[in-house]
């Protein structure tokens, strides 16, 4: 299989992991393009034989965390006429199908539990518990050491935890298999 082949299977989960960073659908395709335009063109760097997905999600996330530098650097002007009509038609947001099928799987306490955390406790949970990635594969592809993964893991679950145990109707297992 051709390394742009290979690279392409990785697709839905980047842009899982696109979307869980920017919440935005079209930021989170606008992402994952770029994490595969850069990949495409650093392919010859590539060392053969090793995670090609985690290689293609360190590169996302890098690439996420450069834009979201940028966009702190960026002088933004307000709109308030626009802002005040956007209040006025209320939400808005149209479903993509992504969007539909993580609702439906996580269920709507869990997703809300979720996407409730802070983004660094929510990027380092969702990488472990959904995308399965290793802790050293987080660490790589965060650029943080080990010891802060699985520390962020644990108080993102923790935080998990006990946002669900205040949920109504949610009941929370800890009995351990």
């Amino acid at each position: 299989m051709s390394f742009e082949a290979e690279a392409l299977t990785f697709l839905d989960g980047l842009y899982r992991a696109a979307l869980r960073l920017t919440r935005v659908p079209a930021d989170a395709e606008d992402l994952v393009q770029e994490t595969y335009l850069k990949a495409f063109r650093a392919a010859d760097r590539f060392e053969p034989d090793t995670n090609l997905r985690a290689w293609l999600f360190t590169i996302l996330h890098n690439t996420a965390r450069n834009r979201a530098r940028d966009r702190a650097r960026e002088h933004v002007t307000v709109d308030s006429e626009a802002v005040d009509r956007a209040a006025d038609s209320g939400p808005g947001g149209v479903d993509t199908p992504e969007s539909l099928l993580l609702r439906a799987t996580l269920g709507p306490e869990l997703q809300a539990a979720i996407d409730a955390l802070p983004d660094t406790f929510r990027q380092a949970v969702w990488l472990r518990d959904v995308e399965e990635f290793s802790y050293a594969e987080i660490a790589a592809m965060l650029e943080i050491p080990i010891g802060t993964v699985m520390s962020r893991i644990s108080r993102g679950r923790r935080m998990l935890f006990d946002r669900l145990k205040e949920t109504e109707g949610f009941v929370v297992s800890t009995r351990r298999a």
